[in-house]
This record gives structure tokens, sequence and C-alpha cells, in this order.
């Protein structure tokens, strides 16, 4: 009782002082409690920003030392090609000469360097992704951007290499934990369960890295970024970054655009939803990855079954199995090397398959073949999947810490069995999937400093923004808000489906003219892939 006359007061006070708020949904009483609960982030107290509070955020930045960068041959296993160096940055900008937190830098010297531009920035998604661990994949960039920039990245903080967050007591803890609980939860033991790890995950976080998580903000992040500009010597920002670090180049535009030279974005988040709405990125998320599933369904179907051994009636697969999972495991093969299945294990690898249409694609259509199969199907295949696919721990933990940081979440962590049911009934295979990631966050402490717009880039070129069609997490519509929100921005869309709209001939040119000689593309500008999903060969 006393939470619900917590709740009601919450809503009348915000309500009434800041109305018309925007409510979403509101077409039946499902879509009434998601709208309803997506103003409650308002009571949580967490610092607002506006315009004077960004020049607040700036000149705290600017009152810290420039790091001195010793850059050396990088000597982990995997980086001998590149060179390493560690930034020391205030770990509390409030206080930028106070403590300091150790950030790891990772370069790769211009292969030109006669006819080098400056430094270009690259950052990587998540959040949690490390900048080093994917510069051991290849390279930071290629072509001429190779020749003609210097090109660093980094482990943000709270990752990885620099001072990675710790929730746990010791890894066994953290392997218990993230290895018992059922995310997505599909019955009301589930949900208990979630719930109590919930809240669990995020008291562990507080316990045992109180201090680090209160500055983990994509806020903090971009004054990093500034400090290290300054520290290679560059008077402005070149920066390119997709999925997550496209919301920390919305972010460093918004408080720095007075030092962008280029601001080259992808897979684009929409910063304002995700900052101050996150239910509604959350709802919207769900609904494209949904769309993205028909996609897959109707193409593999094109195909046909030589290509694709979904091919016919792909979703009444899909949702057989998915059904089949909701009610307990499955066990894939037979005797010692079968494999034991559960809705949880397979909903977060079943979304993450979309992301990628030249190896995601195929390996979902053979994960759907194959739990169907059941003790007749072949486990090595899903095996090897599940091999090539898993998140580090260390990323659970990071990716969880840096979105609380940032997110807006109604502080009620027991209103999502409520909310699931709401997005079930509008996206049925991921809404759960995507909500219950969220749901630490509602046990969160707000961080001392945030940003909550407006995210107006007044930067002297317009940013260049790019986003597949059909992208199954940063959906297209979050891009056409970006540029709304932004005001000074360029959008090309590419016809092409998964979460990395680069790659194709088409936008390595563009990409390659806009930040080597500040070209943009002509106004509508589109690009398509090189390739389809299921090619022939």
């Amino acid at each position: 009782m006393q939470r619900l006359r917590w709740v009601v007061s919450c809503l009348w006070r915000t309500t009434a002082s800041r109305w018309p708020v925007r409510i979403p949904f509101v077409v039946d009483s499902r879509k009434i409690l998601v709208g309803a609960l997506s103003v409650l982030m308002l009571c949580a107290g967490a610092p607002v920003a506006s315009a004077s509070g960004a020049a607040l955020l700036v000149a705290q930045a600017d009152a810290a030392d420039t790091p001195v960068l010793a850059w050396g041959s990088c000597q982990e296993p995997g980086l001998e090609r590149y060179q390493c160096a560690v930034a020391d940055v205030p770990l509390d900008y409030a206080r930028p000469r106070g403590k300091r937190l150790p950030l790891a830098v990772i370069r790769q010297p211009a292969a030109d360097p006669a006819r080098r531009i400056g430094t270009l920035f690259t950052a990587v998604g998540g959040p949690g992704g490390s900048g080093f661990d994917a510069a051991k994949g290849g390279s930071l960039a290629d072509g001429e951007l190779a020749r003609r920039f210097d090109v660093v990245s980094m482990d943000q903080r709270g990752i990885g290499r620099s001072r990675q967050v710790r929730c746990f007591a010791s890894a066994a803890d953290q392997a218990r934990f993230w290895g018992g609980v059922a995310l997505p939860p599909v019955n009301a033991a589930e949900e208990r369960q979630a719930e109590r790890a919930s809240r669990e995950l995020a008291r562990g976080c507080a316990e045992h890295d109180g201090a680090l998580i209160q500055h983990l903000t994509t806020v903090d992040a971009a004054r990093d970024l500034d400090l290290l500009r300054r520290a290679v010597g560059d008077r402005a920002m070149t920066f390119s970054g997709g999925s997550y670090a496209s919301y920390l180049g919305e972010v460093y535009g918004a408080l720095f655009d007075d030092r962008v030279r280029a601001l080259q974005l992808n897979a684009m988040i929409d910063p304002d939803s995700y900052t101050n709405r996150t239910l509604d990125t959350l709802w919207r998320r769900s609904a494209g990855t949904e769309e993205v599933l028909r996609e897959f369904a109707r193409l593999c179907t094109e195909a046909g079954a030589g290509r694709c051994p979904l091919a016919g009636d792909t979703l009444a697969h899909n949702a057989k199995v998915l059904d089949r999972l909701k009610r307990g495991p499955i066990t894939v093969g037979r005797g010692k090397d079968a494999l034991e299945l559960r809705y949880a294990d397979v909903i977060p690898l079943h979304a993450q398959l979309l992301y990628d249409t030249e190896r995601g694609w195929p390996a979902l259509a053979e994960l759907i073949t194959g739990l169907e199969r059941g003790p007749d199907g072949d486990p090595a295949p899903l095996r090897e999947i599940y091999q090539i696919t898993g998140f580090r721990l260390d990323f659970l933990d990071s990716f969880t810490a840096i979105s609380c940081a940032d997110n807006s979440l109604p502080p009620v962590p027991g209103a999502w069995p409520a909310l699931a049911r709401a997005y079930d009934a509008y996206a049925p295979t991921y809404g759960r999937h995507w909500l219950y990631s969220s749901q630490a966050c509602a046990s969160w402490a707000a961080p001392p400093q945030r940003y909550r717009g407006p995210w107006t880039l007044r930067s002297k070129t317009p940013a260049l923004l790019i986003n597949n069609r059909f992208d199954p997490v940063t959906s297209v519509a979050f891009a056409y808000d970006a540029r709304r929100e932004m005001g000074n921005a360029q959008l090309v869309v590419v016809d092409g489906h998964g979460h990395n709209p680069l790659g194709s001939t088409c936008t390595d040119r563009l990409r390659e003219r806009y930040l080597i000689d500040l070209q943009l593309p002509a106004p509508g500008t589109q690009c398509t892939p090189d390739r389809q999903p299921f090619p022939n060969s």
C-alpha cells in the first residue's frame, strides 16, 4: 500500500508540474500502465542538466589537467602492431584535481604520416565493449582513413583495462549469479527470481564499487574523450562510432559542439528517448527487432531450402520452438554430448543473431532447426554458435552499470511483470528480452551528474548519420529522431539489414569523403549493401 501511495503521489506531482507529459502508450489498460510508469523516472531524483547545466559540465572538464600520454608498444598478445598509453583522468569531474582514474588508450599510427590530418577517435558499442578487444579483431580503421589519421580508441571508464567495474566479491560469485538467473523470465516463479536478482545486482555493484558507479555516465566518458583530444594535440574532434558509441558522440556533440571537426555516427540511438524515456526506447526497440524477424522469415523463404533450411512457414516453425521452450528446456542430441537449452538461453542469442546477416542469420536458421529436431538434432553446431557469440561476464557488469547511469526507468522493480505483459502483446518474441535487460536500473542510485538534453549540435560541419533500414537494435526511427534532435545532421539510410550499416562500397566511400574532406553526401542519398542475406554462394 505504501508503494501504491508513493506511485500515485509521484504521478500527481510529476504531471501537475510538467503537463503535458509525453505518455506514448494509451491504447488499452496495459499500454496505459507502460505510459504511466514511463513518467515515474522523473521522481527518481536524478539531476537534470540543461543548456546552462551543460556549461558547468564543460567547465569542470576544462579545469582538469591535460593527460600526458607516454605511448609505447602494446605488450598484450594480439596488439603488437599498436601503441598503448594510459591517461589519468578525474574520477569525479566535480573535483577535477581529485582522485584519478586510469584510462587505457590504444593508437594505430597513420600509415602516411606526411599526409596525416590528425586523430580519428573511434569507440565501440554495448555499452561495455572494449576498444582494445575490437583492435585485436583486425584494425581500428582501414584504407584511406588508416593512411590519413592516427586512429585512437580506448576502453571506456568501467570497462576492461580502464578500471573494470566490480559487482561481485569474486569471479566465482559473478559466474554463479549470471549462470543462475533466467532472463527473460516466462512464469511467475522466474519473475520473482528476476526481481530478486535485479536487486542483488544493483546492491552488489553499489557495495563493491560504489565510488566508481557514481561516475560511469556517458557524460563522464564524453569528458574523458575531450581530455584525450587535448592530450593528442588536436584543436577539434574527429569521431566515428556506432550503436551505443553513437550516443557517446551525441553527448560529446551536445557538450563540446564548438570543438567538433567531424562527427560520423551509425546505428543510431535516439538520445532524448534513451536518456529521459527509456521505456519508450525499449518498447520501440522491441518492435524493431520483431520487424527484422519478419524480414528474416521473408528472405529465408525467398532464398529457398537450399540456402535457408527454415524456408517455408518460417515464423510458424520459430513460434512452435519458442512456445515449447516456455514450457521447459529442450534437449538437442542424445547421450553425453546432448545440449540442454532453456528459453532464457535461447532468446538473447536469438536476438543477437539478427545483428549480422552474413553469419548470424544462417546460424539463427540452424539454431531453430536444431531445437525443432530436439533429440534427433545435432548439438555440435549449436554449441559452436554459443561459443562464438557468448558475452564476457565483465561485459554484462559494465553494460548494466553504464546503462543504469544513463537511463531513466521507474524505481519500482516489482512493476516489471506487469510491464512485461504489455510488451508481450506488442512484441511477443523480444519484448521481455529487452525489458528485463534493464530491471536492475529500477534499484540503481541516481548519479550525481547527468545530462538530459538539449541535443542540438552547433558545429560548423553537420554530423553524418548512417543507419540500416532494418536494424534489429537501433531502429531507423531512432536515426530520424536523432537527426531531428541534433538539428545539424544529415542521415543516409542503407536499404539493408543488420546492426552495422558500414562495410559496403557505398557507405565506406561516403564515410571516407566526410571524415577526410568534410564532404557530405547529397540530401536524400541512400545506399544498398554489396551483399544480400542468404546469397547464392
